[in-house]
């Protein structure tokens, strides 16, 4: 089950304003930007840059993930390790609002998700 149209607003104002806040200067955006985006039931964040050798491509490199238990009513929270796969963020797995999830992400006390 999919987020309602209220939610999806919701949670789009929630992360992009914290993308904006995190995004690189303007005249450095081709070359590394950051995004997010809504899948099913979870909240996606990611890097924007060239592909290494064809600049003139794009690739997505992963950064934080929350997905939304309703019966829980928690969001997971989740980084990509090395093995390229989704892992629980074990210091703080399970938060209760969205915008705590991005304040973790931002924090980043540990170095998951921003190196």
């Amino acid at each position: 089950m999919s987020f309602s149209e209220f939610e999806i607003k919701r949670y789009e104002k929630i992360v992009s304003e914290f993308v904006a806040k995190r995004r690189p200067p303007a005249h450095i955006r081709n070359e590394v930007d950051l995004s997010f985006r809504l899948v099913g039931q979870s909240v996606e964040i990611f890097e924007i840059r060239p592909v290494w050798n064809k600049p003139e491509e794009k690739m997505e490199q992963p950064v934080a993930k929350a997905t939304y238990v309703k019966r829980q009513n928690i969001w997971k929270v989740y980084w990509m390790k090395s093995d390229l796969k989704w892992h629980k963020y074990e210091p703080e797995f399970e938060v209760g609002e969205l915008g705590h999830f991005v304040a973790i992400v931002d924090k980043d006390e540990y170095g998951c998700f921003w190196g």
